[in-house]
């Protein structure tokens, strides 16, 4: 009884107490702190970089006239979230897997691949000569071979598996994503809502063709990412991702308004920046990784399609979500069309904020269970979990206050203007819920928990799916239907690791 009541007290051994333990330390600046922000906050300002850069686009668009903006809306969402189906699950695997050999390969740094300790490594050769001789003297380190090997060591590239596969899967998935949205491009914006005799239909048609030639680029520039996120760096995609942004936006008014080619040419803007953003990771990558493997046996296709396999039947449940909201948006009129354009851009750039805490939980905890290091694993998992939820709350807070009358920097439509500010409230006030959501997906993914995440996505994407047909016959009550989407999302995150279950029974311990 006594030792119940410990338990009880400690909260050690109820794994829901161990989300709260320590919560005013959410803000120390400690060595785990320090590491979770320089992960997450270049990361967050690398996700939120591309949905800002479609925000400028729909402002620039927005400009043109309500029809436009309705157009590229569609197209948009369409071309992200056949890209999220290739691009998510592709992401997640490759920094879990490149996280977990980069911790291993850490664990022996002087071990070349099929080499061990006791078989003329560099680490057993200078271990040898500080061993005394036969007469007793102590044997000098040959210092001059020492630095030779240090230097061929620090300069040597790395060889991660994993990387090298990612960025095979993401060119072939690539080029397979352009090919089929050029040739399907009419039938999946009819699908979309768009009728073949709607004003619509030309301008997305054409929007969505030319951006749909920078899919390879698209999907190889983010295997990238998710190679330096498995490394622990997010700043070298940053870098790349703000590059490229910038371009894309400096680029949208010069082939937009001085070449005049309208929605094209806003297209043809961000297909260049995204070939920008590929060249310059690939580069950094080769400095840092050998791309080469040794054989083809190497390239660990079987792990990856298995992994991933799960968490793209995860995706295109989340895909389908927003997908059917879009349509059931674009169904009520382009007016309808054009406001849930702009709130979902804001909902779902804001988000992503959240999403660099994931990816920093993410990366922490793939590293740290290859490790066996699991008081590392839960004390990451719940400071990022409370990082979240306050992160959450500030955002809810500046959306609410801002938002009203930053709604005119996209449309000057009365009508739209209105569906907007009813849309408003739902925007802000699921921000505590979407970071949290984001952050339970980053944690299960450092745990590798890939087929309870699928699983559980399945039957929220059920439940969320009769939510939207039920209540998608006004605008506010496809946001409710979000709403409810973005906490089923949460729920099942918790529950994962609020009971103690799959790879967090370490809780209970």
């Amino acid at each position: 009884m006594a030792d119940k009541l410990i338990s009880i007290q400690d909260g050690s051994r109820i794994p829901i107490c161990s989300l709260f333990r320590d919560t005013r330390l959410v803000f120390k600046a400690d060595n785990l702190g320090w590491e979770i922000l320089s992960i997450a906050v270049p990361s967050a300002m690398a996700l939120t970089a591309d949905p800002i850069a479609s925000l400028v686009d729909t402002a620039f668009i927005g400009r043109i006239g309500a029809v436009e903006l309705a157009a590229v809306g569609v197209s948009i969402a369409l071309f992200n979230q056949i890209s999220r189906i290739a691009i998510f699950p592709l992401v997640s695997v490759t920094t879990s897997f490149v996280a977990e050999e980069d911790a291993l390969t850490a664990a022996s740094p002087l071990v070349e691949d099929g080499e061990s300790l006791e078989e003329g490594s560099i680490l057993k050769a200078e271990i040898n000569e500080l061993i005394p001789d036969k007469d007793g003297d102590v044997q000098k380190p040959n210092l001059i071979h020492m630095d030779s090997n240090v230097v061929k060591v620090e300069h040597k590239r790395r060889h991660i598996p994993s990387a090298s596969s990612a960025l095979v899967i993401g060119g072939i998935l690539g080029l397979f994503q352009a090919i089929f949205l050029i040739f399907a491009a009419k039938p999946l914006l009819h699908f979309m809502g768009v009728n073949y005799d709607s004003p619509m239909l030309k301008p997305a048609q054409n929007y969505l063709t030319l951006r749909s030639l920078g899919a390879p680029a698209v999907l190889l520039s983010l295997a990238m990412q998710g190679v330096f996120r498995g490394f622990k760096d997010t700043k070298t995609p940053l870098c790349a991702t703000l590059a490229g942004d910038l371009t894309n936006i400096a680029l949208d008014p010069l082939f937009m308004f001085v070449f005049r080619l309208g929605v094209s040419g806003a297209a043809i803007a961000h297909v260049i920046s995204q070939y920008l953003i590929s060249v310059i990771l690939l580069w950094k990558l080769m400095q840092k990784v050998d791309l080469m493997p040794p054989s083809i046996k190497h390239l660990q296709f079987d792990r990856f399609l298995k992994n991933g396999f799960l968490l793209l039947m995860r995706v295109t449940a989340v895909t389908f979500c927003v997908t059917l909201a879009t349509s059931l948006a674009a169904r009520q009129g382009s007016k309808s069309m054009a406001a849930f354009q702009v709130c979902l851009q804001i909902w779902l750039a804001v988000s992503l904020l959240a999403d660099g805490l994931a990816v920093a939980g993410q990366a922490i905890l793939a590293g740290a269970f290859a490790a066996k290091d699991y008081d590392k694993a839960t004390e990451t998992a719940a400071r990022v979990l409370q990082m979240g939820l306050v992160l959450g709350l500030a955002l809810a807070f500046i959306l609410g206050a801002g938002l009203p009358f930053g709604a005119k920097l996209f449309t000057r439509d009365v009508d739209v203007l209105h569906l907007i500010k009813i849309g408003i409230p739902f925007v802000a006030a699921t921000q505590p819920i979407n970071a949290l959501a984001f952050v339970f997906d980053g944690i299960n993914f450092g745990a590798s928990d890939f087929a309870y995440s699928a699983f559980s996505l399945l039957i929220v994407a059920v439940v969320s799916i009769i939510c939207l047909l039920f209540l998608s016959a006004s605008f506010i009550g496809i946001w409710v239907a979000l709403t409810i989407y973005m906490g089923l999302r949460a729920f099942a995150g918790f529950l994962r690791i609020g009971t103690g279950s799959g790879p967090w029974k370490i809780l209970r311990k």
